[in-house]
């Protein structure tokens, strides 16, 4: 998109009678491959892009966005967003930002783009090999893919801010069928990365087919209060899960109980809580939010302590604070809400082999199923059927399945008794959740 469509957009949007308006732009490109036994299953290659105008007309803020980046649609987005703000009836004030802050631009160099969609596909097919040639129990491989994107957005409004970002990333995934006589199992590995350089196709399929066969034998396990250790990918789904009780716009509408809380102990103070978009370790940062405000690493819980909610510009306006930089754009078509860029716990000094030691008898948790159904965002608890591996005398015995987990959120939080050092982030999206594994008192096993 040239510059010139943007100033035209501005420009019809002042003579429009908008007293502040912002343009906001992005194109991604998308690629997707899947194979099944040396041949390619599914192929996507999709390209888009979008631009929105979001502005204040008659002190309401109006919105619309467009596929069609043309004359007629520039026209069409300032009728359709004109007509959004006379339907508006939150009297809220939601300010644009000026631009005056600074941001910590980082070079960007895209080192996804260089392969060629065959050398992606054959990467692939390789991987798929890695995994059957893995364990003489490998039947299949269900799901095998590789996927990359890159994205490019521009910000700029008419109080003078003028913002542009670009980033690129790669995912791998595999996801093996085992057999062990009569029963089927299967296993999962899936990797994020920056530079293919950083892909090891045979690691992946290897990890996959060793967490399939660690689950060989498995059974339930007795019921009853026990310390849970919390593998830190599944640590990572818990935050993710929860994460909606750290934004603004929830306490502001009653649906998260930290609301007030800054300043007092939610955690246990082993418990450190940050968003960083800047963390080395993920993928989904960057230098400014979807306001245009800049990003900075915050510490939400503090050695225990709540210090901050995550705000935009909306909220952090109508409490009288200044913007965290966590306005949330996913797409041109996106409204602004409120989300995290990195967000994990940050991790200690205790292996995973010292926190079963420190568990003594319990239960490490991997697996957690029907989040969607067993976790309550506001209130925090949670009840999920899950799967693991027993801990007797510090050390694991053997896997279990068929059993639920169960407890709250806010009392887990409480409850962390050691944090481990192998911090883990799960698969990008707007947003990347992350955690080292924990050592929690207080939740209960349901099991035979």
């Amino acid at each position: 998109m040239n510059e010139r469509m943007i100033d035209r957009l501005l420009e019809m949007a002042k003579r429009a009678g908008f007293e502040q308006a912002e343009a906001y732009y992005t194109r991604g490109e998308s690629f997707q491959a899947s194979v099944q036994e040396g041949a390619v299953e599914d192929y996507r290659v999709e390209s888009q892009q979008g631009l929105s105008l979001r502005g204040l007309y008659g002190g309401k803020m109006g919105y619309a966005s467009t596929e069609a980046v043309d004359e007629d649609g520039l026209e069409e987005l300032v009728r359709a967003a004109k007509e959004n703000a006379a339907l508006i009836q939150n009297e809220d004030e939601t300010p644009l930002h000026d631009g005056s802050d600074t941001i910590e631009q980082k070079p960007y160099e895209d080192k996804i783009s260089a392969l060629s969609a065959k050398e992606k596909i054959d990467l692939a097919i390789a991987m798929e090999k890695y995994a059957k040639e893995a364990d003489e129990r490998v039947l299949r491989v269900h799901g095998c893919m590789i996927g990359t994107e890159t994205s490019y957005r521009r910000i700029r409004n008419t109080l003078g801010l003028d913002r542009e970002s670009s980033g690129s990333l790669g995912f791998a995934g595999v996801s093996p069928i085992i057999r062990n006589g009569d029963n089927m199992l299967s296993g999962r590995h899936f990797l994020a990365f920056d530079d293919f350089a950083k892909l090891d196709v045979k690691d992946v399929a290897e990890q996959a087919v060793s967490d399939g066969i660690s689950y060989i034998g498995a059974s339930s396990m007795p019921s009853g209060a026990v310390p849970v250790v919390i593998r830190n990918d599944t640590m990572a789904v818990f935050l993710g899960v929860f994460a909606g009780i750290f934004s603004a716009a929830s306490a502001d509408r009653g649906l998260s109980l930290l609301k007030g809380k800054e300043g007092t102990a939610v955690a246990a103070p082993c418990v450190t809580l940050l968003d960083d978009p800047f963390c080395k370790d993920a993928y989904s940062g960057a230098a400014f939010d979807g306001e245009g405000v800049a990003a900075r690493c915050k510490a939400v819980i503090e050695d225990g302590v709540f210090r901050t909610l995550l705000y935009d510009l909306k909220y952090a306006h109508k409490a009288g604070v200044a913007s965290t930089g966590n306005a949330s754009r996913p797409s041109y078509a996106s409204t602004v809400g409120i989300a995290p860029s990195n967000f994990y716990i940050r991790p200690g000094e205790n292996s995973r082999e010292e926190l079963f030691r420190m568990a003594g008898n319990g239960v490490m948790i991997t697996d957690v199923m029907g989040t969607h159904a067993g976790a309550n965002p506001v209130s925090g608890d949670f009840s999920l059927a899950s799967k693991g591996f027993l801990i007797q005398n510090g050390k694991v015995v053997r896997p279990v399945e068929q059993i639920t987990v169960a407890g709250n959120f806010y009392k887990l939080l409480e409850g962390v008794r050691a944090v481990g050092s192998d911090l883990y982030f799960g698969l990008p999206g707007a947003c990347s959740f992350g955690a080292p594994s924990v050592l929690v008192d207080g939740l209960s096993i349901a099991g035979k």
